[in-house]
């Protein structure tokens, strides 16, 4: 407990979860804390199971207890051994250790089997022979209890018997189901005898052929749990119906041990998808390039980005632990990306677009080198590195204009600049080719000003980076950005996604220069490129000769500002050249017009826009989604009209984002309710309360609903089972339609998928 208590002050307060578990140890609850992280290997991890992953192996950690790893390998059709081999990877890269305690579920089979025979003998448990549709259309619905099948009260020997017939293969996939035998009046419809076990003629890749019938998540979980005498079973938040069910697996099977389950809010991060299914579909339609894209937010792609295992660790403990699910601002992960970064990351110069500069009054095959530091003053660090000059140069295109603006603060003809750790130069003339490009400079370097001075005093406001051109190496620089143009892509009503994809995800400078301090570094190297961000080199793209370098994150949030997205205009590849994924092009060959960048005129032109987005911002509201909101929804009300003509203010536009935040209303309810605001002014909670608007989140009324959907469009379930998977999005809008709009898409998505592909 003293271990414990020193590093919940160190972490600066504890949370509902280990408040729990020190009063379980205070009151002899427990005597110690076992907790396990149980993913199921049909995909790779992502960040939101790397919240769950320092939640369990944590607070194991924390009280002196210990943190299984658990493989929940029950279903043969998805899982393979090399999902089980990627986990094992990153749990391990996050820097946990399970020591020898790596479990599967698999290894369980004969023991569920044995306990659910138990059941069946107590009376607990029967084989129902319904068909799919029958056992649905006796589950009744919110308002009607369900009604038994002709088969609930077979005997209990011909149960038994039946089971075992099962076991040994004698029926067809669905011919029979094992099904818990306990309430069906019960308000909770999970509770409505729940099926245990279904047939399933399947290979799996452990235990082979060994078994056709496998064990159903809401009947191994639990088990699991108790065979392994966990104390604690932490789980996100979606599993909180189901917490009556695994509390009756647990009290009416034979088993030694009694855990319990605790749930908290899963991580919902902004411009991100989590879904396993919808990042398979990515991969698969070759929007990205695998599992271990940069884009993705798996542990694989954020490791080969760069980001370090230590920062998502502090991201975790950043957001902490919440019982209501919330979104968290991708900001707050980039800020510890940042801040692990720069600590470990020595500072190199980098051009992604080289323009040639040629010192015309530098010595005739002179060269010339500086030691330059490796790290920044607030690092305390030590080291060097050479930097060669030899009189020709690489700077950044967009860091030289023939005709600048005003406060344009680098270079152009007859301006000087300072050039970062070597001379103050001068532009003394422009080359160009026969279309007018231009192609090189011709300028003069002070020899007074080694290092940047200006012995004279005079002022040269602009600092640009650069590199030798005889001594500075090729390379490939991928410039990633965040995946989707929107902070919530998964919020639509009709599940397209994919039509937020940012068509700039990935740029790709294939001309860049870097100075040849870097030649010799591992592959996954980190550096500060100065000007332009924190770059490691491609773990697996990057040789020798062949240098392949990530933009893991910008030197600052970038889309943070007001007015939309922040132009790094430093070693940013002109758009007409610069390459990105074509395959994401394809897929959305028009950008939004409600990106974050292209939707700012009301905001830029309108005080009164302004105004309202500072006054909604300091009365909580985010500061990106309120901007998005005004421009856009407001905007569109707003039909022209000055925002002036509004009636409400920035206190009940954060209301109303903070209901829609909360998952008390769907977007199109917010957006109906924002309609009403704009015509007639008025409180968001009042409005929703009159209109009844709020969202509907009872996953078990969701389930019937959806499961009246599928049973009117039995010629389209057919052909989403061939394989025309694209017909989700017609069942969530069905649903949708009933509930007008209200129903949580989430939880929408989930029930069709459940009752579609299970």
């Amino acid at each position: 407990m003293a271990q414990a208590t020193a590093r919940q002050e160190a972490r600066g307060g504890t949370d509902f979860v280990r408040t729990m578990i020190a009063e379980d140890l205070r009151s002899g609850k427990h005597e110690g804390v076992v907790t396990r992280f149980p993913p199921e290997p049909n995909g790779h991890l992502h960040i939101g199971h790397a919240k769950a992953i320092c939640l369990d192996f944590g607070v194991a950690e924390e009280f002196g207890g210990r943190c299984h790893l658990r493989m929940d390998d029950t279903n043969p059709e998805t899982e393979e051994v090399e999902y089980v081999d990627a986990i094992v990877r990153d749990v391990k890269w996050l820097g946990f250790d399970w020591g020898e305690h790596l479990y599967f579920a698999s290894d369980y089979f004969e023991e569920f089997y044995r306990l659910a025979e138990g059941l069946i003998q107590k009376g607990f448990a029967y084989v129902d022979s319904a068909s799919e549709e029958e056992i649905r259309e006796h589950r009744g619905t919110v308002t009607e209890p369900g009604r038994p099948t002709k088969y609930r009260d077979r005997a209990a020997a011909q149960n038994l018997d039946l089971f075992r017939r099962m076991r040994a293969g004698e029926f067809a996939d669905g011919a029979h189901v094992l099904r818990g035998k306990i309430d069906l009046a019960s308000p909770n419809m999970l509770m409505r005898d729940p099926i245990l076990y279904r047939i399933r003629h399947a290979t799996h890749y452990r235990r082979g052929d060994a078994w056709c019938i496998y064990p159903l998540y809401d009947y191994a979980h639990p088990l699991e749990d108790a065979l392994e005498c966990v104390t604690h079973s932490l789980c996100t938040l979606e599993f909180e119906n189901n917490r009556e069910l695994y509390d009756w697996v647990v009290e009416n099977t034979d088993v030694q041990c009694r855990p319990y389950q605790t749930e908290f809010a899963r991580l919902e991060l902004d411009y991100t998808i989590t879904s396993k299914r919808k990042l398979l579909q990515l991969i698969e339609r070759g929007l990205v390039s695998g599992w271990d894209d940069p884009r993705l937010p798996t542990l694989a792609g954020l490791r080969r980005r760069g980001v370090p295992a230590e920062a998502i660790r502090a991201f975790a403990e950043l957001i902490g632990v919440a019982k209501t699910n919330s979104r968290v601002d991708i900001a707050k992960l980039e800020y510890t990306i940042r801040d692990d970064l720069n600590q470990r990351s020595p500072r190199v110069l980098c051009v992604l677009r080289p323009l040639r500069v040629v010192i015309v009054n530098w010595p005739a095959g002179r060269t010339d080198s500086f030691d330059a530091p490796s790290w920044p003053h607030d690092v305390p660090k030590e080291g060097t590195r050479p930097l060669s000059f030899s009189g020709v140069l690489y700077i950044e295109r967009d860091d030289f204009m023939e005709d600048p603006p005003a406060d344009f603060h680098r270079l152009a003809p007859g301006r000087e600049v300072r050039l970062r750790h070597a001379w103050v130069i001068r532009c003394e003339g422009v080359v160009k080719d026969r279309e007018g490009n231009i192609v090189e400079l011709h300028c003069t370097y002070d020899p007074t000003t080694r290092g940047g001075s200006t012995p004279d005093g005079r002022t040269v406001r602009g600092t640009i980076h650069w590199v030798d051109a005889a001594a500075s190496l090729p390379c490939e620089v991928r410039l990633y950005d965040r995946l989707f143009s929107v902070p919530d892509p998964g919020a639509d009503e009709d599940g397209d996604f994919i039509r937020h994809l940012n068509a700039d995800s990935l740029i790709v400078a294939r001309d860049a220069r870097i100075e040849p301090a870097v030649a010799t570094d591992p592959p996954g190297s980190c550096y500060q490129f100065e000007r332009l961000g924190y770059f490691t080199s491609d773990s697996e793209d990057s040789q020798p000769g062949a240098l392949v370098f990530n933009r893991t994150v910008t030197l600052r949030d970038t889309w943070a500002k007001i007015t939309g997205r922040e132009t790094q205009s430093a070693g940013r590849p002109d758009r007409r050249r610069r390459e990105s994924s074509p395959a994401i092009r394809a897929a959305k060959p028009q950008r939004e017009a409600a990106t974050p960048g292209a939707a700012t005129d009301l905001v830029s032109r309108d005080a009164a826009a302004a105004k309202l987005l500072e006054a909604a911002v300091a009365a909580g509201a985010d500061r990106r989604t309120t901007h998005n909101w005004i421009t856009n929804d407001i905007a569109r009300e707003l039909a022209g009209q000055p925002a002036s003509r509004l009636r409400f203010g920035g206190v009940q536009l954060a209301a109303l984002l903070g209901l829609l935040d909360q998952g008390a209303i769907s977007t199109s309810s917010a957006r109906d309710v924002l309609a009403e605001m704009v015509g007639a002014g008025g409180e968001p909670a009042a409005i929703v309360e009159r209109k009844g608007l709020s969202q509907i989140r009872d996953a078990a009324a969701i389930a019937d609903i959806a499961a009246d959907v599928i049973a009117a469009s039995p010629s389209k379930v057919a052909e989403y089972r061939a394989g025309r998977t694209g017909l989700l999005g017609f069942f969530v809008g069905q649903v949708m339609k009933r509930t007008d709009g209200r129903a949580d898409p989430a939880l929408v998505q989930d029930a069709l998928r459940e009752r579609l592909e299970g």
